[in-house]
């Protein structure tokens, strides 16, 4: 598995996580300490209800994101304030940002 040197940590839905749901929105906030990355990964049926409960969300490794999704590579060096949704067609994966338009 591809992983990343020196990851960092983001924080994680446990839908996403737990595999009860699959990678959907990843977004980048400022870092709130130095082994934070500011990403944050959610999965298709999150709800705005379900990710305000902190209970609900889990801090990992970004290896551990990788390991789940893959396609996570290719967005990790974007800046903070990214903000994208990962789309499915059939075998096919990318993302795509707030516009619309593919990464």
């Amino acid at each position: 598995m591809c992983k990343t040197d020196n990851s960092g940590g983001c924080i994680v839905s446990k839908n996403l996580l737990n595999k009860q749901g699959k990678l959907k929105w990843c977004f980048r906030e400022n870092s709130m300490n130095d082994i934070d990355t500011g990403w944050r990964f959610l999965s298709d049926m999150d709800t705005e209800e379900y990710i305000n409960d902190s209970s609900n969300l889990s801090v990992c490794s970004i290896n551990s994101i990788i390991q789940l999704e893959p396609a996570v590579l290719s967005i990790l060096h974007l800046p903070t304030g990214t903000d994208v949704a990962l789309e499915y067609e059939g075998l096919k994966k990318f993302f795509v940002n707030s516009d619309g338009e593919r990464i």
